[in-house]
C-alpha cells in the first residue's frame, strides 16, 4: 500500500492523546470503517514507541505517519521506528528536501499562497493548509484557483457538515482528529462510537 490510497479515501485521521490507550483496538476499529491512513503526532506522550507498535502491528495493512515533526532530528527518530509518511504544522525547507529526496510522502503545513507555492516547490507530496477553519473552504477555493496543480490537505475544524465543502472548493483530502477520536471516546474504548464517526464523515464525502 502507497500514499495514493489516499486520492480515495481523501481522509487521514490524527491520533494525538495525552493517556495511555488500546492502540490496537484503535487502529482496528479505523481499519474496520474502511480507512487505512494514521498519524500519530509526535506530542503524544511515547509517540515514537506507539508508531512502532503501529507499524509493526498494522504497517501491511495501514499507512502510520507520524504528526507534529518540527525539526531533522525528530523527523530521522520517525523514520527510525517506521513512519511511512510526515506531517508537520510548518514547512522547514531541510525537512521537505529530506523526505523528497527520498521519496517518503511529506505534508509541510502553510497557509498563505507563497508558503504554499514554495512548500510545493521544495516537494511536499501535499502542502497541509493549516488551520484551516480560518477562512474556511471558500479560502480553499481561492487559493487552488492560481495554484491549480497543488495539491492541498485542509486541517483544522473540519467536521461531517463541512467536510464535502473543502472537498468541492479544491481541497485534495483533509485530516482529522479529534473530530473522529474523540478523548473521552479513546478514553472508554467506546469504538462503536469512533466507527459510526468515521462512517459518517465517509457518507458525507460520498453523498
Amino acid at each position: 500500500m502507497d500514499i495514493s490510497i489516499l486520492d480515495e479515501r481523501r481522509i487521514i485521521v490524527i491520533i494525538r492523546h495525552h493517556r495511555p490507550f488500546d492502540l490496537e483496538g484503535l487502529f482496528q476499529t479505523v481499519l474496520d470503517a474502511g480507512l487505512e491512513i494514521i498519524e500519530i503526532t509526535l506530542n503524544t506522550p511515547q509517540s515514537l514507541s506507539l508508531i512502532d507498535k503501529a507499524v509493526r502491528s498494522f504497517g501491511t495493512k495501514m499507512l502510520i505517519g507520524a504528526g507534529t515533526v518540527l525539526s531533522l532530528t525528530e523527523l530521522k527518530k520517525a523514520l527510525d521506528v517506521g513512519a511511512h509518511f510526515i506531517v508537520s504544522p510548518i514547512f522547514d525547507p531541510e525537512i521537505v528536501e529530506y523526505c523528497s529526496e527520498r521519496n517518503i510522502p511529506i505534508f509541510p503545513g502553510a497557509f498563505t499562497p507563497t508558503e504554499i507555492y514554495n512548500a510545493h516547490q521544495a516537494g511536499a507530496y501535499m502542502v497541509k493548509v493549516f488551520p484551516a477553519s480560518t477562512f474556511g473552504p471558500s479560502y480553499i477555493k481561492s487559493i487552488k484557483a492560481p495554484l491549480s496543480d497543488i495539491r492541498v490537505l485542509a486541517v483544522g475544524g473540519v467536521t461531517d457538515t463541512n467536510v464535502k465543502d473543502y472537498l468541492s472548493s479544491g481541497a485534495d483530502a483533509v485530516a482529522i482528529g479529534a473530530g473522529i477520536v474523540r478523548p473521552e471516546w479513546v478514553e472508554r474504548r467506546n469504538f462503536p462510537a469512533i466507527k459510526n464517526r468515521i462512517i459518517q464523515f465517509r457518507e458525507a464525502i460520498n453523498c
